[in-house]
């Protein structure tokens, strides 16, 4: 018990606080805003430490890697795989939210004073190409100092890790000063997560007493589609990764040795806690040691699927609140390419779920002062997206090696 209270402690205390501000926007409506203020302080604790997270986590995790010409093959492959499988995750959140609705009858009118106004679009005058150097660029350093250039730091970030993981001994000194600097900011935001139950309740009392219950149903059928996608990537899809990877033999070898690393996968709440448990079991379903030691650790950080939908998710769940339409082309395109960019991409990046949040407003012009209400998205999929992001990796493994030692691959680590 006192392990799974340890594991589950801060979201417990988070789901707390965001069910007594419910309660407490229920009951006294708009006069909860009186606490409006606490919830104030939490977003501007984490705004302020927004870019230095954003620059310090991202750099120091690629200025760190000094060993990837040494992966070949495997790495090649199981980065192919992981890519493939991520947007299969994105399209099939997508086509959940549309067949299912999550979101609707939200009025957000009485939300306007909370959140403000919506960024305009990028002028019709502007071509395509200039659009892209502008979300992607600016035309002074001091901007990338504001949260609202998020995907130009992000650029200097990766630029500045690149050149230090490239330019060998002598950049060592200060490869050392991102990695303490992403080692401190980290520690900052696990201070303010202290008061996170507090502010994000409050937030979320104000939240609730404009809109009021129709708020609290929108969350809950958010998360019960995530369940569904959860259930049936799980039961479905990796059923038929493991088909693929090695016919009947290797479908029977993943339900025969799932089990644990799902129970604990669940019961820790982390992927990285789950390696131990995916390397052995892994191994039981047939795939070589050294592939599966490869792709299991490599996997827990940049191959998450059900983090991949949680993305999909949080975008249309904003879409819908400013009234943007989901089904046209070029936004159903958007919205699964930014799902696999943040659920992937900014998922490998040591605190990269709020990074991947703040990319989510800052590419599609929603006001900042939104992120709350997606990062209350984060904590109510946690488990499920959890249990995907870790169980995938055991067929990643089977299809990587399916690819790297042929359709025989099972018989031969017999």
């Amino acid at each position: 018990m006192s392990k799974l209270w340890k594991n589950y402690r801060g979201t417990s205390l988070l789901f707390l606080g965001l069910i007594l501000g419910g309660l407490a926007g229920v009951i006294w409506g708009k006069q909860v805003e009186v606490v409006k203020p606490f919830g104030d302080l939490f977003l501007n604790l984490m705004y302020m430490v927004l870019i230095p997270l954003v620059f310090f986590s991202i750099s120091s995790a690629i200025a760190s890697m000094t060993e990837m010409k040494r992966l070949g093959k495997i790495l090649i492959t199981a980065l192919i795989v992981f890519v493939v499988t991520a947007l299969i995750s994105a399209v099939i959140g997508y086509l959940a939210v549309l067949l299912f609705h999550p979101i609707n009858n939200v009025d957000m009118a009485s939300l306007k004073h909370l959140m403000g106004n919506v960024k305009g679009a990028t002028s019709s005058h502007t071509s395509g190409l200039e659009q892209l150097v502008n979300t992607f660029t600016v035309d002074d350093f001091s901007k990338i100092l504001s949260k609202n250039h998020m995907l130009p730091l992000i650029v200097v970030a990766i630029l500045t890790g690149i050149a230090t993981s490239t330019s060998g001994q002598a950049a060592q000194p200060f490869a050392k000063v991102l990695i303490a600097g992403n080692t401190v900011t980290m520690k900052i935001v696990k201070y303010i997560m202290y008061y996170a139950p507090i502010g994000l309740g409050c937030f979320f009392a104000t939240v609730i007493g404009n809109l009021g219950s129709e708020m609290i149903a929108t969350y809950i059928r958010t998360w019960l589609v995530y369940l569904v996608y959860a259930a049936f990537y799980f039961v479905v899809v990796m059923s038929c990764y493991a088909l693929i990877a090695g016919g009947k033999p290797a479908f029977k070898a993943f339900w025969r040795n799932i089990g644990v690393p799902a129970i604990t996968a669940v019961a820790t709440s982390s992927s990285a806690a789950t390696i131990p448990a995916n390397l052995e079991y892994t191994k039981k379903m047939g795939v070589s040691p050294d592939i599966a030691d490869t792709v299991v650790p490599l996997g827990a950080n940049v191959h998450k699927d059900g983090s991949v939908v949680g993305g999909v998710l949080k975008t249309t769940f904003l879409f819908v609140l400013f009234d943007r339409s989901l089904t046209s082309l070029q936004n159903a395109l958007l919205i699964i390419s930014v799902g696999f960019l943040v659920g992937m991409v900014m998922s490998a990046i040591p605190g990269g779920g709020f990074v991947a949040e703040a990319v989510i407003i800052t590419i599609f012009g929603f006001p900042m002062s939104a992120l709350p209400l997606i990062l209350i998205i984060s904590e109510i999929i946690d488990i499920p997206a959890t249990l995907i992001n870790s169980s995938s990796n055991t067929t990643a493994s089977m299809l990587v090696t399916r690819f790297v030692e042929g359709k025989n691959w099972l018989g031969k680590t017999k």
